[in-house]
């Protein structure tokens, strides 16, 4: 490990990994925290009135970001190890920073937090690192605008994001034309502060952790004739949160498993939200092994252990009515297209350009550097599966394409080294001592 001064945790994991052929991935294991509940449990504590208490909290750089920035808004936040005890400061107690918000590579971060800052009565600023300062804001800044809110951007509607103080927000009706739960989750946020009932329409309903949260707090979140409707003036009283394993980081695991012959892997207490499992059905058209066991429920959100045993995967076209419910896993299920027999068409998911990296690019340039074919499209692509070499390729500072790399490498026919990987700390800096103690060959250099 290396020092990285100016980060919120203080280090960073070395950039450069050597990954290869390892063994079956065998035992038990527990993924980090689910990181956009973390997020949520750190903001609606903050807003709330008395205490919260969150157990699960995922330790990596965007969350940390998340609690430095309230913190720097005079809320008081305790703990460390997963644990965290959240002071709110009620629904007008938040205090003007001494200076910008950093939230690094966050892009959950930056539009959930837009929403609380839009309505505050006093100047704020939020900033982020190169990646995030390239990622589209204007779909978070227009509609807050609608709501009356001043904010001035880079041209492109980029961050930073500056916010001018406002008397009042005024309620809307919003309906998305892209599907995100950012866009969704910031505008509720800002309805909380508003004159008026603020209403949501999604063409294709996302990922429901917002919604979940904001009832645990008390908050009369209502859906009705298609719409999601919550009131001004709403009060958050604190709560106790329970934050389940990531799906995003067990998909790593559930891709490794399934392509690792003689794996037999248990990933226990992951989330298993219906709005954020797309991979999970994606696999099963592929042919995974992987049972649900152990469903329950923790907090407000579902729970189950994945079982996931070794299969021989196919090609398959990957439904688009799932791409919204797997967006962040589309890396990893490249990995596993390029091993599956025959061919995988993925369409729909032009986000993906526009994520940490272009993922559509970043992935195919990685996997060609391993010998795999993919043809890329404006909204997709298309793999055909096959085998994969060692070789040389750059995660473009993308964690998710850095984690889904590694995974690949698992079956590839020599040593791969994967550059730019010190940004996986952001959401899973634990992976490389996970996967190694799973079965995985991947170490840092």
């Amino acid at each position: 490990m290396k020092h990285k001064p100016g980060s919120p945790t203080g280090w960073a994991p070395t950039s450069d990994w050597i990954a290869r052929s390892g063994q079956p991935l065998r035992g038990r294991i527990r993924v980090p925290g689910d990181k956009s509940i973390s997020h949520r449990s750190i903001m609606l504590g903050a807003l709330a009135r008395g205490v919260t208490e969150v157990d699960g909290f995922l330790e990596g750089e965007d969350t940390r970001a998340t609690a430095s920035a309230f913190a720097a808004m005079g809320v008081r936040i305790e703990g460390d190890g997963g644990v965290r005890r959240i002071v709110g400061a009620g629904p007008n107690g938040l205090k003007a920073p001494a200076q910008p918000l950093d939230l690094g590579n966050s892009g959950t971060g930056m539009r959930l937090m837009a929403g609380i800052l839009a309505a505050q009565h006093f100047a704020s600023t939020l900033v982020g690192d190169e990646s995030l300062s390239r990622r589209p804001m204007k779909r978070v800044v227009e509609p807050l605008r609608r709501m009356g809110a001043s904010i001035a951007t880079r041209e492109g509607g980029l961050a930073p994001l500056a916010f001018a103080p406002v008397d009042a927000l005024k309620a809307i009706d919003l309906v998305t034309d892209v599907p995100s739960a950012q866009v969704k989750s910031c505008v509720l946020l800002a309805g909380l502060h508003a004159t008026g009932t603020t209403r949501v329409r999604e063409a294709h309903a996302t990922r429901d952790h917002s919604e979940r949260m904001l009832r645990a707090f008390g908050v009369d979140v209502r859906e009705r004739d298609g719409w999601i409707e919550v009131d001004g003036g709403a009060r958050l009283e604190g709560t106790n949160i329970d934050v389940p394993g990531d799906f995003s980081s067990a998909a790593f695991f559930l891709v490794a498993a399934s392509l690792v012959p003689g794996s037999d892997l248990v990933i226990e207490r992951v989330g298993v939200n219906p709005l954020r499992t797309g991979l999970l059905q994606a696999l099963w058209a592929m042919g995974a092994n992987i049972d649900v066991e152990n469903e329950r429920v923790a907090g407000a959100e579902p729970i189950a252990d994945l079982r996931v045993r070794a299969a021989a995967l196919h090609g398959i076209e990957v439904p688009e009515a799932l791409v919204p419910d797997m967006i962040d896993e589309f890396p990893v299920l490249f990995a596993a297209a390029s091993l599956a027999e025959g061919r995988t068409v993925v369409r729909g998911a032009a986000e993906l350009r526009v994520k940490e990296s272009d993922r559509i690019a970043a992935m195919a340039n990685a996997l060609r550097a391993l010998g795999a074919t993919i043809e890329e499209t404006p909204d997709g692509a298309v793999i055909d599966g096959g085998t994969l070499r060692g070789g040389a390729l750059d995660s473009r500072g993308d964690h998710r394409i850095a984690m889904a790399s590694a995974v690949a490498a698992q079956c590839a026919k020599g040593e791969v080294k994967i550059a730019d990987c010190a940004n996986v700390a952001t959401s899973f800096p634990g992976f490389v001592a996970l996967a190694s103690s799973a079965g995985m060959a991947v170490r840092g250099l």
